[in-house]
C-alpha cells in the first residue's frame, strides 16, 4: 500500500506525521470519508467542497485547489490499483509546538490521502438488520464544537460508541441537547412511517451526510415524501422501518432500538428498495479513472 502525503507517495510503513502535528495533539483537522465502486469515485466533488468548507470554518488555509486534491484522490486510487475502495483523505494544521496557538504551525498543512478497503458492518446486518441502542453522550452543541464540522477531533463520536460496545452493541443513537434524535455514532437515520420517510434536519446536531443527501434525492425521484424536522425516541419506536447512511455503511437497515422491534422486526420493503437503488446510483455516477 501507498499513501499520499503532501504531494508523493510513501510506503504504508514511512507514512509518519510528526508528534507535534496539531492534528495528533489537538485533533486540529478535517477529513473526509469517500467511496470508490467499479473505478468510479462517487460523490468526489461534494466530498471535496465539504472538506474546504470544514477547513474554512476552522481557519485551515489547504495549500491545493479542490481540483488538484481531487486529483490526488484519483491518484492514489490509481496507484493502489483499487478499482472498489475507501478513500480516507486528511488535512491536519500541520507542525506546531505544545501550545495551542495555530500559528505556531509554521510549515503548513499536512494533507494525506489513504485507499483502502472497509467494512463497517458485518454482512449478516444488511441482511437481518441491526440492533441499536441510544447512549447517554449527546451531541455536540452546535455553538461548541458544530456538527456540521467534520473535524479530527472525534472523541464525542467514539464516547457514544464506547458506550454502546460497553453494553454489546455495535452502534449508538445521539440526542442533541433537547432530548432530539441527532444520529448515530457515524452515521445518519432514517424512519419510515407509511409511504412516508424522516430523518432529522442538518441543523439538528448532525452532519449533512453525503450518503443522507443521495437517499432523499433518490426518495424524490421516486415519488417518495421525505420530510426533515425533528425526531423524537417515541416517533422512532413506533416506525414502521429505520436505517442509518453513511460512507462507510453504505444503508444498513436497523430492526431493533432499545430493546423495542421496530415495525415487523425485519429490514423493511421501503429500506430494500432504497438499498437497491442506491446501489445502482453508485454503479454508474461517479469520477472515471
Amino acid at each position: 500500500m501507498k499513501i499520499y502525503m503532501n504531494g508523493k507517495f510513501v510506503e504504508k510503513e514511512d507514512a509518519k506525521v510528526s508528534v507535534f502535528d496539531h492534528g495528533l495533539l489537538y485533533g486540529d483537522g478535517v477529513f473526509e470519508g469517500i467511496r470508490a465502486y467499479g473505478r468510479r469515485v462517487f460523490k468526489l466533488k461534494e466530498h471535496i467542497v465539504r472538506l474546504y468548507e470544514s477547513a474554512h470554518s476552522i481557519m485551515l488555509d489547504i495549500p491545493m485547489t479542490q481540483a488538484e486534491m481531487c486529483n490526488a484522490v484519483v491518484a492514489t486510487l490509481k496507484t493502489n490499483n483499487l478499482s472498489d475502495g475507501y478513500i480516507r483523505l486528511i488535512v491536519t494544521r500541520g507542525v506546531g509546538d505544545l501550545g495551542l496557538d495555530p500559528r505556531k504551525c509554521k510549515g503548513g498543512p499536512s494533507v494525506i490521502v489513504i485507499a483502502d478497503k472497509i467494512a463497517l458492518y458485518p454482512e449478516k446486518f444488511y441482511k437481518e438488520g441491526l440492533a441499536i441502542i441510544t447512549v447517554p453522550t449527546v451531541r455536540n452543541l452546535p455553538e461548541a464544537l458544530n456538527p456540521q464540522l467534520k473535524t479530527l477531533n472525534y472523541l464525542n463520536n467514539i464516547l457514544a460508541k464506547i458506550e454502546a460496545v460497553n453494553l454489546g452493541y455495535d452502534e449508538a443513537i445521539m440526542l442533541d441537547n433537547m432530548g432530539y434524535v441527532a444520529e448515530c455514532t457515524g452515521d445518519n437515520i432514517f424512519i419510515v412511517k407509511g409511504e412516508h420517510l424522516y430523518t432529522p434536519p442538518q441543523c439538528m446536531g448532525t452532519l449533512r451526510g453525503i450518503t443522507r443527501d443521495s437517499v432523499l434525492e433518490i426518495a424524490h425521484k421516486q415519488k417518495i415524501d421525505t420530510h426533515e424536522h425533528v425526531i423524537t425516541r417515541h416517533e422512532v419506536y413506533n416506525a414502521d422501518e429505520c436505517f442509518l447512511t453513511g460512507t462507510a455503511a453504505e444503508i444498513v437497515p436497523v430492526v431493533k432500538i432499545d430493546g423495542r422491534p421496530i415495525g415487523t422486526g425485519k429490514p423493511g420493503a421501503m429500506t430494500r428498495r432504497l438499498i437497491g437503488l442506491f446501489k445502482e446510483l453508485t454503479r454508474r455516477e461517479g469520477v472515471k479513472y
